[in-house]
């Protein structure tokens, strides 16, 4: 099951930033940002089950991890105004955080599932992951909304 989790999550990793490359193509809206999170949290009914509850320790540690990891994906996404429609930009720097964040997440999963149950530890990842992707989301609206506004001002 293990070794089927991580295949999936390397797989949907691959298939989010196929995504993510494709997006620099055509404009961006505030729908396209806000969307993801929002459909991830549907992904917290997961809790539900006894199995994947996490102690409050390793909730406070996933989070702290999650928000860690979102200021590099802050700082690698930016947008560009081309003629009056916003851009999300492509960066190379994007490409080597986002296959760094996948290696560490495997072998921090490798290395914890000695010691914490595998539901817990599918638990504290999607709170770790859910904890990275609202900040930078955020951070990406607010972006969005300053080159909007500055957009409408010109015209």
């Amino acid at each position: 099951m293990a070794i089927f989790s991580s295949v999936f999550a390397v797989l949907m990793a691959g298939f989010a930033f196929f995504i993510r490359m494709k997006a620099a193509e055509k404009p961006t809206n505030a729908k396209k940002i806000i969307l993801p999170p929002i459909f991830m949290s549907t992904g917290a009914l997961m809790f539900v089950h006894p199995t994947f509850r996490v102690t409050a320790l390793e909730c406070g540690e996933a989070i702290f991890i999650g928000a860690l990891f979102s200021i590099l994906l802050i700082k690698t996404s930016s947008f560009e105004v081309r003629g009056n429609e916003i851009y999300l930009q492509r960066s190379k720097a994007f490409v080597f955080i986002f296959v760094g964040l996948i290696v560490l997440r495997l072998a921090l999963k490798t290395y914890l599932s000695r010691t914490i149950e595998y539901g817990e530890l599918a638990g504290m990842f999607w709170i770790l992951a859910f904890s990275m992707i609202v900040p930078w989301r955020v951070a990406m609206y607010a972006s969005y909304r300053r080159l909007q506004r500055e957009i409408t001002e010109k015209s």
